[in-house]
């Protein structure tokens, strides 16, 4: 799980503009931001770089049990 959309919403950044700066189609994009996709770990350090955030807080914890 990750919060690229609670981050995109916050920031008030359309998803179409990350696809343009992150170099993939809006329906990758789209499939990262509703969790039916998770994106490589490059990919989501390039997404933090891009909204300029830590990669952390793209990242859902889990609790441990």
């Amino acid at each position: 799980m990750n919060r690229i959309k609670e981050v995109l919403e916050e920031k008030g950044i359309k998803q179409t503009w990350l696809s343009e700066k992150l170099g993939k189609s809006f329906n990758m994009v789209n499939a990262y931001v509703q969790n039916r996709h998770q994106p490589s770990l490059e990919t989501l350090f390039k997404i933090a770089e891009i909204l300029e955030v830590n990669v952390k807080d793209l990242l859902v914890e889990r609790d441990r049990k």
